[in-house]
């Protein structure tokens, strides 16, 4: 690795003093430990884009943090970075995501107005400093200060005054001082915008809410749809569509995924060339030099006009599509609903959460733990209403 990035040896520790693991260093054990929590095997019934029950094929949070944690290494490969500290981050960085998406987000959000708000990325450090309770000595996961800095990725200033004041110097302290975290935080965070970027285009289309002719406008995406298009044919038509059972629509999907698959690529190359200039300039000498620059991972100025103008034409034809909308309204209902319910008799959640002394934290925490079907039967249970006739 490269002296500028996090060296496990060099880590700045856990809150808890631990005994080393035999076989592993400090950043595979955080990522280990994020992979057997409870947190992260619930994300496989978590929405990303598309609520659990309307298809099998769509992404969820657990399949998006890998594809997440996928980009990530291979950019954190060529940029001789701690792969194993990328991965962790990226596998973590949804933990403490809702139900239902950002509607559940902006529902539980409203709901918490007058209790502290809730933010899904301060929900996720919660987790693996609280929530997870799976070991005799402590709360939480007790991973590194490096982990927990990536996952803390955004942070208000109210946010971090109230995190600095129980631990001075954490995680949440650059967001007082105006500092950066390590590289491989700063890399995650990109990594995000290119997974959510090229899967959300991918089940846009197979849902059929997204069009190819719009798409098609985004120059982005276009650039790399010729340049499918022109392998295809130079791989010749009969090789592309005379496998045994080939569709029609076959050859279609086929450009589709290439198209992403080098848009993908292009953007990953794009990251490195871009990150490896920028460190070059500000030639850090270690990781606390890094804090101390300005961002150093990012895109060509060119990439960064092009996948800020995919996000805002997703965010129009996607994300605020009828379809989407009428479901996330739903879901907002739903949220809504728990937090009422759990709220006027908190003896209906599970008795540790009944138990907390602060009670719509605690059905913050609970209902932000809650997978999609699980919160729709609650909501069932409750409310003697099924909102989502096919779920």
């Amino acid at each position: 690795m490269n002296p500028w990035a996090c060296w496990p040896e060099r880590s700045r520790g856990r809150r808890y003093a631990e005994l080393p693991a035999a076989t592993r260093d400090a950043h595979q054990r955080d990522r280990d430990r994020i992979v057997h929590s409870t947190a992260f095997r619930r994300l496989v019934y978590k929405t990303q884009v598309f609520v659990n029950h309307e298809g099998d094929l769509f992404r969820t949070r657990l399949t998006h943090s890998l594809e997440v944690a996928q980009v990530a290494r291979s950019a954190a490969r060529e940029l001789r970075l701690n792969e194993d500290l990328v991965e962790a981050i990226a596998l973590a960085h949804d933990l403490g995501h809702t139900p239902f998406g950002h509607a559940g987000q902006d529902a539980l959000h409203a709901c918490m107005a007058a209790h502290g708000g809730f933010e899904h990325n301060l929900q996720s450090l919660r987790v693996v400093d609280r929530l997870e309770q799976r070991y005799f000595g402590f709360d939480g996961l007790n991973l590194t200060f490096e982990a927990r800095e990536g996952i803390l990725k955004h942070c208000s200033r109210r946010n971090a005054l109230h995190l600095c004041a129980s631990e001075p110097d954490g995680p949440a302290q650059r967001f007082i001082d105006g500092g950066q975290p390590s590289l491989e935080a700063q890399l995650v965070n990109l990594a995000d915008e290119i997974a959510y970027c090229t899967h959300d285009i991918d089940d846009g289309l197979r849902a059929g809410l997204l069009q190819l002719d719009e798409l098609l406008r985004m120059p982005l995406f276009a650039r790399w749809y010729e340049d499918a298009l022109a392998r295809q044919g130079a791989a010749g038509a009969a090789g592309a569509a005379g496998s045994a059972g080939a569709t029609a629509q076959a050859p279609g999907r086929r450009v589709v995924f290439e198209t992403l698959r080098r848009l993908l690529a292009a953007l990953i190359a794009d990251i490195v060339e871009a990150t490896a200039a920028a460190v070059a300039r500000a030639q850090p000498a270690e990781i606390d030099a890094v804090r101390r620059s300005p961002a150093l991972v990012g895109f060509s100025e060119r990439s960064r006009h092009e996948v800020d103008e995919l996000k805002h034409f997703l965010f129009g034809a996607l994300y605020r599509h009828p379809q989407v909308v009428q479901t996330t309204d739903l879901a907002r209902e739903v949220v809504a609903d728990l937090f009422a319910a759990y709220l006027a008799q908190p003896a209906q959640m599970p008795p540790d959460f009944a138990a907390e002394a602060d009670t719509p934290r605690a059905v913050a925490d609970y209902i932000a733990g809650m997978t999609d079907r699980f919160a729709l039967r609650e909501h069932r249970r409750l409310t003697g209403r099924r909102v989502f006739e096919d779920a």
